[in-house]
């Protein structure tokens, strides 16, 4: 062996090993970790350009400016939230707070929507009903009639003085062009993007802002699953539309949800966000707030991942139900097993998942728990009247989750989510009975069906299992 190869082989040792210790420190899951070494051991320069652009350290620089906008918010709310809740739910708000969330709060009026058109309508005489300001922030919004509509209402409250803020995702709402919102910013909306695509800056699909949030005057807000977009609207896709679920409510909840806007316009926008009680309505024992909401986001961005720990910890403390409702279904193993643990137990555990989703991987990796599932008597439905895009859960008899979080481990850890815990046995109702209405519009996964599988047809689950961690 020649000098010039022995010094290139000590070279390589030493690159691999300073490498792994440094992607070792990074704390990351063991198939991320690998993948990392892998790729900087035997492609070293083309590794770093990767590492630099979509590693951690490019998520670290973006961590680090949208924890500056979280501390701002928390210094100017500080010592106005105060811990409510159900006393049967008070283990669970707490596992929220201890994760960075805000506690559940005072809220009336909780309203569902389970179709497009009726909450087009609620978001337009919302924003038209607008005083002081209207806070929106999309990852999908589409220029077409549903968007065009709400781009209208926005722009007429813009010249009327009230503050506009829109944020929007650089990748999902990639078909709203700068001539499409130049009316608004012309009359003095304020619109952001949140991580823009750029000849330097790759279109990466994680990382995206994933949430749905509209905030009228800090006193009336929206959130869940549906984006701007006729996908969501029966008039305006001719009649197929997604089925999909989103919830709105007024009252201090509001505030929680302003935050997490805040943040995002912070982070997005680079401008100081706004405080103060315009924004951040006190919270007061209104009799009229029959229900308790709880604001719960997390992201990459975060240490603790507040929505996958809620969820496991909604799943493990049911006694009677479970009732999930989601587009994508692939869960890590701590959610598999607290499924499977909570079926064995005697919870009615039930998953309702669209049979053919916009995701024909995803549709597969599903398909490949079917059986361990199954087994432990927990139900899978599959939802045959076109694309199913809610993102719900039913826990017992006092408990609702709706939000914009999906059943995988993108929603739980590589994007940025909010969901509403909303303790309240009327809302959890309303909520059990939409659930019961998509079931008779679905089919049951029988077990025969999981057992008897060719060996293609488990292969090719198997194989889009193995992706689970990038899906």
């Amino acid at each position: 062996m020649s000098s010039w190869t022995t010094a290139l082989t000590v070279l390589e040792v030493g690159w691999v090993i300073v490498i792994s210790i440094g992607i070792v420190l990074e704390r990351r899951s063991p198939v991320a970790t690998l993948a990392w070494i892998g790729i900087l051991a035997w492609l070293p320069i083309f590794g770093i350009v990767i590492y630099y652009f979509f590693g951690p350290r490019r998520l670290r620089r973006r961590k680090m400016r949208r924890q500056e906008g979280s501390r701002l918010l928390l210094r100017a709310m500080r010592d106005l939230d105060q811990e409510q809740g159900d006393e049967r739910w008070n283990s669970l708000a707490r596992l929220a707070i201890a994760a960075g969330e805000s506690p559940p709060l005072p809220a009336t009026d909780v309203t569902l929507y389970l179709d497009g058109d009726p909450l087009y309508d609620a978001l337009e005489a919302a924003i038209r009903a607008a005083k002081h300001h209207v806070h929106v922030e999309y990852y999908i919004f589409d220029d077409d009639a549903v968007g065009q509509r709400m781009i209208a209402a926005l722009t007429e409250r813009a010249k009327a003085g009230v503050e506009v803020r829109v944020v929007l995702d650089g990748i999902g709402a990639y078909r709203l062009s700068s001539r499409a919102i130049a009316p608004l910013r012309a009359a003095g909306g304020d619109v952001a993007w949140f991580n823009p695509v750029s000849g330097f800056r790759p279109r990466l699909a994680n990382f995206r802002t994933h949430r749905k949030i509209v905030i009228c005057d800090g006193q009336l807000a929206f959130t869940g699953g549906m984006n701007v977009t006729k996908s969501h609207s029966m008039l305006s896709s001719g009649g197929s539309a997604w089925r999909d679920t989103q919830v709105s409510f007024r009252g201090p909840a509001c505030r929680a949800l302003q935050r997490v806007f805040l943040e995002d316009w912070y982070f997005a926008s680079g401008k100081s966000p706004p405080t103060g009680e315009p924004y951040f309505i006190p919270v007061t024992n209104d009799p009229d707030a029959h229900a308790l909401v709880q604001i719960v986001s997390s992201g990459p961005d975060r240490d603790l991942y507040a929505i996958h720990q809620l969820f496991f910890g909604a799943i493990t403390q049911a006694q009677t139900r479970v009732w999930i409702t989601t587009p994508y279904f692939v869960p890590d193993e701590v959610m598999l097993a607290a499924l499977v643990a909570a079926g064995l137990r005697g919870v009615d555990v039930r998953i309702l998942v669209p049979r053919s989703s916009d995701n024909a991987l995803v549709d597969y990796a599903a398909r490949s728990y079917y059986p361990e599932l199954v087994r432990a008597r927990v139900q899978i439905h599959e939802y045959t009247e076109g694309m199913l895009h809610a993102k719900t859960m039913v826990i017992d008899d006092a408990l609702s989750i709706v939000g914009t979080a999906n059943f995988d481990n993108r929603s739980f850890r590589l994007n940025f989510e909010v969901v509403a815990a909303i303790y309240d046995v009327p809302t959890t109702n309303d909520l059990a009975r939409a659930f019961e209405e998509d079931l008779r519009k679905s089919a049951a996964v029988k077990v025969r069906e999981v057992r008897d599988k060719s060996v293609l047809e488990r292969l090719g689950e198997g194989g889009a299992r193995l992706f689970s961690p990038l899906l």
